[in-house]
């Protein structure tokens, strides 16, 4: 569905990412672990069109998306959530999610996305009046996910979405990206810190460092391999 071929992003003289390639398979959770600073961010801003390519190539679907404005992009069926959460602290929760699906029509199809949204995050229809602003960390990023997905997308892009959430959340925030890839056989590209939780849900994984992908494979394999052990799973 996603492939990623020898791409190079720059920041003004600092290179970012150094020709790297991946590919994700459709129905897959595919994640990338590495530490801060790795380059696992501007992989996401790069296949949304939120930051430039200099080299290489994104193709979704067979087509080059590369260097797109975001807005086609989200046209195609690729959803961002991203890191920070980045919702509008002024709109309310159910406006919030309105907002996701601003490229949409089809009012009875946004709709029921909404209820389907809701029935994932019943904490956000406990809060669908609420100021996004007012919602506790978790409850933002759950506000992100269900946003992301209003655009219903055929790839979902998330970004650290355990950042910042305590340990309980953490799991729910998980289990429903389980929920989400299963029942809806959505395709997920998973940015994550917290390496134990990705590989554990993940299909397959890849290793970035300092912009190149130092390891790949599926993610029970990833997850045996000791340097990866000492440097991500260590307690």
């Amino acid at each position: 569905m996603l492939e990623i071929v020898k791409l190079q992003v720059k920041y003004g003289a600092i290179t970012a990412l150094n020709g790297i390639s991946l590919s994700v398979k459709p129905g897959q959770i595919v994640t990338m672990i590495g530490a801060n600073g790795a380059g696992k961010s501007t992989l996401l801003r790069a296949i949304s069109g939120l930051i430039g390519v200099v080299g290489g190539d994104i193709i979704f679907d067979n087509t080059s998306i590369a260097n797109l404005p975001a807005h086609r992009i989200v046209g195609r069926g690729i959803s961002h959530a991203p890191e920070g959460r980045m919702i509008f602290a002024n709109l309310t929760v159910k406006e919030n999610l309105e907002m996701g699906a601003y490229l949409r029509k089809d009012k009875s199809g946004i709709d029921s996305d909404l209820e389907r949204v809701f029935a994932l995050f019943p904490r956000l229809k406990e809060r669908v009046n609420q100021r996004g602003g007012t919602l506790s960390g978790g409850e933002q990023q759950m506000l992100a996910v269900g946003r992301a997905l209003m655009a219903r997308p055929r790839m979902l892009l998330l970004d650290e979405p355990s950042l910042g959430i305590g340990p309980i959340l953490v799991k729910a925030i998980f289990s429903t990206i389980v929920e989400i890839n299963k029942d809806l056989g959505m395709t997920i590209l998973l940015v994550e810190q917290n390496a134990h939780m990705a590989l554990k849900i993940a299909h397959y994984g890849y290793v970035l460092e300092t912009g190149r992908i130092i390891l790949e494979g599926p993610s029970s394999e990833i997850a045996r391999n000791e340097q990866v052990r000492k440097a991500y799973l260590s307690e």
